[in-house]
C-alpha cells in the first residue's frame, strides 16, 4: 500500500487508528492554533480530540502529490464541541505534507480557509430546533 492509500484510510478512521508509523520521530506539525514537533506529541493531540469532542468526521476531498515528495489533501473537519448546548462545529482547510527519501513524513501543516475567530464564533450558534 502507498502512502497516499494509507492517508486516504487515515482520514477515513480519523481520529481512530492512525497510522503514526508514517510520521518521522521529530514531525513538525503546524496548524493556525499551535505548532510542535514529535509524533508523540502529534499522537497526544488528537488523541485529546478524540477523549473530548463527539461525532468526529474528516471528510477528505482531495489528495495529490503537488512534488516528488510532498502531498497535499483538502478536507472538512467536523464535531460536536463538549458543552451544554452541544454545538456543531466545522473547519475546512488543507494540509501540505513533506515526506523524506524513506517515506516518513517530516512535516504536517494545515491551513484552514477560515480564522480561529470564526471557528471560536461557531460555539455560540443558535441551537437548531427539531
Amino acid at each position: 500500500m502507498d502512502l497516499l492509500d494509507q492517508l486516504r484510510l487515515d482520514y477515513q478512521r480519523f481520529p481512530a487508528d492512525q497510522s503514526y508509523h508514517l510520521y518521522a520521530e521529530a514531525v513538525y506539525f503546524k496548524d493556525p492554533l499551535t505548532a510542535f514537533r514529535g509524533v508523540k506529541r502529534y499522537q497526544a493531540m488528537i488523541d485529546f480530540m478524540a477523549r473530548w469532542f463527539r461525532s468526529i468526521h474528516l471528510e477528505l476531498h482531495q489528495i495529490e502529490y503537488t512534488s516528488p515528495q510532498e502531498i497535499r489533501t483538502r478536507w472538512t473537519l467536523s464535531w460536536i464541541a463538549p458543552l451544554p448546548w452541544q454545538p456543531a462545529l466545522e473547519i475546512s482547510g488543507y494540509s501540505q505534507l513533506e515526506h523524506d527519501p524513506t517515506g516518513k513524513i517530516i512535516t504536517h501543516v494545515d491551513y484552514w480557509d477560515c480564522s480561529p475567530w470564526s471557528v471560536f464564533c461557531q460555539l455560540w450558534r443558535p441551537i437548531r430546533q427539531p
